[in-house]
């Protein structure tokens, strides 16, 4: 198939569609808007349901009723109105994809690209103990290929899952490869059909009863456990690396170009680009950290994935950090900066 230069919303977008999408809901803000406007054209076309809501809560509240393959997107501010309703989805075991194009905060700081919403996205599903998969695509065209990966999770799972971009993201454009349409099989023995036969189906979170809802817990942190196995992350130039790059989505990018500086340089530098946020690659981080001098950790945010590479390094090499925020983008030269800083402080040791 030939490739189509496309814009990251728009190749969202149709991708969703190419993997059965077959409703959304949403609530337009920059700098995603773009996807619903798409989806608000194609997705009728296609013989799918299109509503744009009155608000975020109102749109992630419609999700829970869909029953079929779903989508919702938004940005910071909006993800953070969705908060309860993906609570209600992950205690009910509802599947669904949320894309959050995330811009500069807090409150509604500004419509630039930024990764402050990492602790939003991996720690939580709002109150209580449950958790989105999450997914952070570097590219246009691999954004593309998750979206595909994100239904079929959230299907597998029966579980929300983020794609988690930023502003650049969702604007830049680039090359991309469509992926041949879809019909998935479905396993949706468990969905409420109203059809008024059958057997009787209650699709809730409530559990009134604290043994029942601790079973249900039980049950949610067993099927995290299980989806471990869905790490992914990728490594650049570490076999012989003495400062271990650590950066997703936008940032990666980055960071891969100020690696091959480093390089050329001479600083024996490599990038370590976790793919799944949730489940974090803490293994594959471990493992680099065994190997290598120091671990810098780059991020468009004050710091956040830096606590999980430190949990996951355990004390065995020092852990830097690197953060631009409130929109600022970094750039080549002041990460190449940090890893000659990171390099010239195990030369000193």
């Amino acid at each position: 198939m030939m490739p189509a230069f496309t814009k990251g919303n728009e190749a969202i977008a149709e991708s969703a569609i190419r993997a059965g999408l077959r409703a959304y809901f949403g609530y337009p803000v920059t700098p995603q808007s773009e996807l619903p406007e798409y989806l608000a054209r194609r997705l009728p076309e296609r013989g799918g349901v299109f509503l744009q809501a009155e608000s975020e809560i109102a749109a992630i509240n419609m999700v829970y009723g869909a029953g079929a393959r779903v989508m919702i997107s938004t940005s910071g501010p909006g993800f953070s109105l969705m908060q309860e309703g993906l609570s209600y989805l992950v205690g009910a075991e509802v599947p669904c994809v949320v894309v959050d194009m995330m811009r500069g905060g807090p409150g509604l700081g500004n419509i630039a690209p930024a990764q402050g919403d990492y602790f939003q996205a991996t720690k939580s599903a709002g109150h209580g103990d449950g958790r989105l998969l999450v997914l952070a695509p570097w590219s246009v065209q691999e954004a593309c290929d998750l979206t595909r990966v994100a239904f079929d999770l959230a299907d597998r799972y029966r579980n929300p899952v983020a794609i988690l971009g930023d502003g650049l993201l969702g604007q830049m454009m680039e090359p991309v490869v469509l992926p041949a349409p879809v019909e998935p099989a479905r396993d949706v023995a468990w969905a409420t059909t109203g059809a008024g036969s059958g057997p009787a189906r209650v699709i809730t979170s409530l559990d009134l009863e604290p043994e029942a809802l601790e079973a249900r817990n039980r049950r949610l942190q067993e099927k995290y456990r299980r989806a471990q196995q869905e790490v992914r992350w990728e490594g650049y130039r570490l076999d012989d690396a003495d400062v271990a790059v650590v950066a997703y989505g936008i940032s990666a990018r980055i960071a891969r170009t100020a690696v091959d500086r480093a390089r050329d340089e001479g600083v024996a530098a490599g990038l370590v680009r976790p793919i799944t946020l949730f489940p974090f690659p803490s293994q594959a981080v471990r493992d680099v950290a065994s190997r290598v001098r120091i671990v810098l950790v780059t991020e468009l945010s004050a710091g956040q994935m830096v606590e999980d590479v430190r949990l996951a390094a355990d004390g065995r090499v020092p852990v830097r950090f690197y953060g631009r925020f409130g929109g600022m983008v970094s750039t080549p030269p002041e990460i190449l900066d940090q890893i000659e800083q990171a390099a010239s402080e195990v030369r000193a040791a």
